[in-house]
């Protein structure tokens, strides 16, 4: 592999993919779709690629069809990661120090009080790889109702025990960033806490980014991130009320 996992099978980027638009919510751009007049919404936090990728952007479309306002923020300034020319990470390290999980944590509140403005009465979020990071922090807090992490990247067994919120966790058999063995102490920090409803799965002969990454063209591939897409909008429907 020429690079860590959490960067491998980039998507190409389409910036008016998906059937929605972009929109300046909580000051940042973001990709917005479903009626803006529903009550309920979801927040999706891209992985280091960013707001505009075609498969994140359809999941985004999938959702809203169930009833809800999706918000995908732009928390890159329109600077998401590119591997080098090479199809090298050598820049990975610097452009993580720019564009860190803290600072999009702190960026997502602004978003999430411009939706309670709008009338929004409950939020779920879902994060994918880098973006599970921001929301497992999101989730040990009362600022959204009901979380989804994805293949999660730098999320921590202490992120997992700080959870205060329903939380569903997506992991894949083949991760580097969280393995399954580490995916099964994050469900057993979560049934310990009898008060805390949560839903653990790890998806067999996939990898890391399986959910947003796959190849259109690949029937297996897509209907692994079906399936996952549609445990994530189940939990929604569950949860986010």
């Amino acid at each position: 592999m020429s690079g860590p996992q959490c960067c491998s099978n980039p998507p190409t980027i389409h910036p008016s993919s998906g059937s929605g638009h972009v929109e300046k919510i909580g000051g940042l751009d973001s990709y917005v779709t479903g009626s803006p007049d529903s009550k309920l919404a979801i927040l999706l936090v891209s992985d280091i690629f960013g707001y505009d990728a075609p498969n994140l952007r359809k999941l985004a479309d999938k959702v809203a069809a169930a009833g809800f306002f999706v918000v995908v923020p732009d928390f890159f300034y329109g600077d998401p990661f590119v591997p080098g020319d090479d199809g090298s990470y050598a820049t990975l390290p610097t452009w993580l120090k720019d564009h860190g999980a803290d600072k999009a944590f702190e960026e997502s509140k602004p978003v999430l009080e411009a939706l309670k403005s709008k009338g929004v009465s409950a939020v779920g979020a879902a994060g994918f790889c880098y973006g599970a990071k921001v929301v497992v922090e999101l989730s040990k807090h009362d600022f959204i109702q009901a979380a989804v992490l994805c293949h999660p990247s730098f999320v921590t067994l202490d992120d997992i025990k700080a959870v205060k919120i329903p939380i569903s966790i997506l992991g894949a058999e083949i991760d580097q960033m969280s393995p399954p063995e580490v995916v099964k102490q994050f469900e057993e920090a979560l049934t310990a806490k009898s008060e805390i409803k949560c839903h653990v799965k790890i998806f067999p002969k996939v990898a890391h980014g399986w959910t947003v990454r796959y190849n259109v063209e690949d029937e297996a591939a897509v209907k692994a991130a079906e399936e996952a897409h549609q445990d994530l909008l189940e939990w929604f429907l569950n949860h986010v009320k």
